[in-house]
């Protein structure tokens, strides 16, 4: 980034020329670019074509007051604002303190204080966040590797081909998938589904549908996921634990654009495009046996890679406030974070990725006393098994955690049997057995708690 775009950005709006001369030299003093507005007209065209992170504004301009720019700007788009007038009055400065105003200056202002206000927009500038121009589909980011993405996904959005998304967990698989879908201009539906958390027996007729007495339950006919998004998209997030069995089916679905409910003999004619996900290595899936190569070959038409959030630090700032400020506009709050709170979150490893963060801004948040929203050294919150065999959580927890910490401790009460384990979580042996895969790969258990495969455990 050039030395213009880091500098701190000020817009004095003032129609005495040696006034605006004395702020052009503190500035210079202090490294911040000046921009002048001698109108409130010149000052209005100013704030809609550039931030700034100090507004000094005069009261008394040619063509009105002042204030009526801080009544009409965004405020969350710019800094501080400052007035400085050579006519006080008690109604102007009633009015003044009514608004978002830093100071009440009179001039001649003093030199040390204009040096402070351009000081703190310095400050400003150096925590301020870009613009989210590459952004798509509300994606935050502003890294190399994100506006590597986001072109990526504009390129291929409007293509009819298969997109394969590969990311480790919480890094926003789905957020990409809806953005794949809105960039489409695909008039169906986008189908969300999850194919490692609905049991293998019932995905076929949830993909496929099923009609009226296919199977014991079956009370009438079910359109499945892939009639739902008729004209649109379906997102299979997890697609490496689909069953094998039911990978050749889903191939034979994709290449002839028709399905069969199951129970059913007419054959149904699909338009949907697929994009599938994987928090594993796809081609480590199909070398394992848990993906098909055809299928992946085919679902493959387009690969992307979503990085980790260690390697994007530069947008942890950015996405931070970015959560913040969704939790002030929920509660009509207006936190912010404490003057090291950022920095702490940069340095942090974030093994849970961008949906860690998230839950720790939350939790920083629901703790925070009055609007100064601290955030510890220390990493996010864990649970604290206790010795009754339950698990007590604290509020702010990610949901990775809590699914890791059960998980690990019904496998401890299991005495390591995966297939106990499953039994009691109500998931499959090969759903745990990927989840001690990922947790090794995070560096958070050691191999002889994954053993060789799913099914490794002796008799029980």
């Amino acid at each position: 980034m050039d030395r213009l775009n880091d500098a701190a950005r000020v817009l004095v709006v003032d129609d005495n020329e040696a006034f605006r001369a004395i702020v052009a030299e503190v500035a210079q003093l202090e490294g911040c670019h000046l921009t002048n507005a001698a109108t409130l007209a010149d000052a209005r065209r100013c704030v809609e074509e550039a931030r700034f992170d100090l507004l000094l504004v005069d009261l008394s301009l040619p063509d009105g007051n002042g204030l009526d720019l801080v009544d009409e700007i965004d405020l969350a788009e710019h800094g501080r604002i400052a007035i400085a007038t050579g006519f006080p009055s008690i109604e102007s400065a009633v009015r003044a303190v009514r608004k978002p105003v830093v100071e009440y200056l009179v001039k001649p202002v003093p030199f040390d204080a204009l040096a402070r206000l351009m000081r703190d927009a310095c400050e400003r500038a150096a925590a301020r966040p870009p613009r989210a121009a590459a952004a798509v589909a509300g994606m935050v980011g502003q890294s190399a590797p994100m506006r590597a993405l986001f072109d990526q996904i504009r390129r291929v959005a409007p293509l009819d081909v298969g997109v394969f998304v590969h990311g480790e967990s919480g890094t926003g698989k789905e957020l990409v998938a809806r953005a794949l879908h809105e960039l489409s201009a695909r008039s169906g539906r986008f189908i969300a589904v999850n194919c490692g958390a609905i049991a293998p027996d019932l995905l076929s007729s949830q993909l496929f549908g099923h009609e009226r007495g296919s199977f014991t339950g079956a009370a009438q006919a079910h359109a499945g996921f892939f009639e739902q998004a008729q004209g649109g998209t379906l997102f299979l997030d997890e697609v490496t634990e689909m069953p094998l069995a039911l990978q050749v089916y889903l191939l034979r679905v994709i290449e002839t654009r028709t399905l069969t409910r199951v129970g059913g003999a007419r054959e149904v004619p699909v338009d949907v495009r697929i994009v599938a996900a994987s928090n594993r290595d796809p081609q480590l899936a199909v070398a394992n046996g848990h993906l098909r190569a055809d299928l992946y070959y085919r679902l493959s038409e387009f690969p992307l890679t979503i990085p980790p959030l260690r390697a994007r630090r530069d947008d942890i700032p950015m996405l931070a406030r970015h959560f913040l400020d969704r939790l002030n506009q929920r509660y009509g709050t207006a936190r912010a974070f404490d003057a090291d709170g950022l920095r702490r979150l940069a340095e942090r490893a974030w093994p849970g990725n961008v949906r860690e963060l998230r839950h720790a801004v939350q939790r920083a948040y629901i703790l925070a006393d009055h609007d100064i929203v601290a955030i510890a050294e220390d990493a996010a919150p864990r649970a604290i098994a206790e010795s009754d065999g339950s698990i007590r959580f604290s509020v702010g927890m990610s949901f990775d955690d809590i699914e890791r910490e059960m998980l690990l401790k019904t496998l401890a009460a299991s005495s390591n049997n995966k297939r106990r384990a499953a039994r009691a979580l109500g998931i499959t042996t090969k759903t745990i057995y990927n989840r001690l895969l990922r947790y090794r790969e995070q560096g958070l258990i050691g191999d002889e708690l994954v053993g060789s495969g799913p099914d490794d455990d002796k008799a029980d």
